[in-house]
């Protein structure tokens, strides 16, 4: 192996060679021995690292805090403080930097050991070319999740809290489900419209289970065309296709141990399925141009928005693999059937994004709160943070009283013109003529119905509080009910 140059000891070295990887990837190189060291750097540079470089583990610790490495690569044997030590301390400055730690022999107790301490790999030298940039890109794909783990962990309303906001009883039965199989390795398929929290479900399932310190992947089924999306999910080896220049790992590969999310798993190819199905029965797969059998200890959590059923029925979605997607649904209704939740949730997201955003934190107004009550949220949740989100963001809160408003009509014009009205049989000819006035009226009934069922529903019918909430008197409002043939159901 021939010997390169390498940049002179504890200097940053920007890369400018053919393999371009990010240009704020870091690597710290810690090794006693000057020809190791420069061909680690020179290595790493080509691969797009900037790199500094430390003979001794007191030097590596007087580096890491200026240079904020993102990756270290750390030799067992050093001068003063060893390679382990030198770990355990680089692991309390910062738990998320990865370490591959390198040593001529290691016997068993001392990998062990390291991984123990926290290195997210072990390599004895010599090693190939591929096998250390397989370990780097490992160890980065490790290293990018821990960081979105932590983000999401200390970011104020860290996502998935909003599922359990309120009392409703379809909510609390999703979470009830989640509790009883998060921590275990049964695949889970999740199934809601788009926009409910689908995404949600499963990180939850993911932060309960024991596999929480192992990645969370997520793929998205339907932004990828089959070819690619096999690539990314079980990998190539080099050479597997034109422009194959490196062995590449899957995302299966990279969540092993850990969990893997496939969202809009409807949308797979049919030859796709087949490999996902012997994934899921054996554990196994090779990748694109390999010759062997990779295992992986993954667990499957699989998310939808269609009718599998209808699908199988169409030959579009294999029977056998919806089986074993279908060990445990989870089903998360739409917004619209849980109105009860839509108050909270439109206080969760202006708390969440007005302390993001530095904006000054002020009530929804009652106008826009009954709006919302009122109307369908095709989009679900995500329609609603999406909403709240502008609001924050202009500071007003009239685009979106207009854009609720507008919407609204558009429904109505929609619901009505599905029924005989007294104009639609003017038109038809069925009647002789057509009443201004009684449209009018008969607009008005049909909505006044809607938003008063919508209020009753949110103060689970508390006829006082919606009286207030709708501005109107007591007695207005249970004449109003009964005009409309609205009783308590409970």
């Amino acid at each position: 192996m021939a010997r390169l140059s390498h940049p002179p000891s504890g200097v940053g070295v920007r890369a400018r060679g053919r393999v371009k990887m990010n240009q704020t990837q870091k690597l710290l190189v810690v090794d006693d021995d000057e020809a190791a060291r420069g061909w680690l750097a020179a290595f790493a540079v080509r691969l797009g690292f900037e790199v500094a470089i430390a003979e001794t583990g007191e030097r590596a610790l007087d580096l890491f805090e200026a240079f904020q490495p993102d990756l270290v690569t750390l030799d067992v044997q050093l001068p003063g403080i060893d390679g382990m030590t030198t770990l355990k301390a680089l692991r309390r400055m910062n738990a998320h930097t990865a370490v591959i730690m390198l040593a001529g022999a290691g016997s068993t107790q001392t990998i062990v050991e390291a991984i123990r301490n926290g290195a997210c790999d072990f390599l004895r030298k010599p090693f190939e070319f591929e096998e250390l940039e397989t370990a780097f890109d490992k160890a980065l794909a490790r290293t990018r999740l821990d960081r979105e783990v932590e983000f999401l962990r200390n970011r104020r309303g860290f996502p998935g809290k909003y599922l359990s906001l309120g009392s409703n009883p379809k909510m609390l039965l999703v979470e009830d489900v989640i509790r009883h199989v998060a921590d275990t390795d049964i695949t889970v398929l999740i199934r809601g419209e788009s926009g409910t929290g689908k995404e949600l479900v499963a990180r939850r399932l993911y932060q309960q289970s024991s596999r929480s310190s192992c990645p969370l992947i997520k793929v998205n089924c339907a932004a990828l065309p089959a070819e690619l999306l096999e690539s990314e999910l079980f990998g190539y080896e080099k050479g597997a296709f034109t422009g194959a220049q490196r062995r590449k790992l899957g995302k299966f590969e990279v969540a092993n141990g850990g969990t893997i999310f496939l969202d809009e798993i409807s949308e797979m190819h049919p030859s796709l399925q087949a490999k996902l199905l012997q994934v899921l029965q054996d554990g196994q797969f090779s990748r694109l141009g390999g010759e062997r059998d990779i295992e992986v200890d993954t667990r499957v959590v699989a998310a939808t928005n269609r009718d599998l059923e209808a699908s199988v029925r169409a030959g579009a979605f294999r029977e056998d693999l919806f089986y074993r997607l279908n060990v445990v649904t989870i089903s998360i209704p739409p917004l619209r059937e849980r109105s009860d939740e839509i108050g909270p949730l439109g206080e969760y997201f202006l708390e969440t994004y007005s302390c993001e955003y530095g904006k000054e934190c002020t009530r929804l107004s009652e106008e826009l709160q009954t709006a919302m009550l009122i109307h369908d949220w095709p989009g679900n949740v995500r329609e609603l943070e999406n909403l709240i989100k502008r609001i924050v963001v202009l500071g007003t809160e009239q685009p979106a009283l207009h854009e609720l408003a507008a919407r609204k009509s558009r429904q109505s014009v929609t619901s009505t013109a599905s029924r005989p009205t007294e104009l639609q049989r003017y038109l038809s000819g069925e009647a002789e003529s057509v009443s201004l006035k009684r449209i009018a009226r008969e607009a008005t009934l049909v909505a006044e119905k809607h938003l008063i069922e919508r209020v009753l529903e949110r103060t689970r019918w508390n006829r006082k509080e919606a009286a207030r909430i709708l501005q109107i008197s007591y007695k207005a409002l249970l004449y109003k009910m009964k005009d409309a043939g609205l009783v308590d159901s409970a």
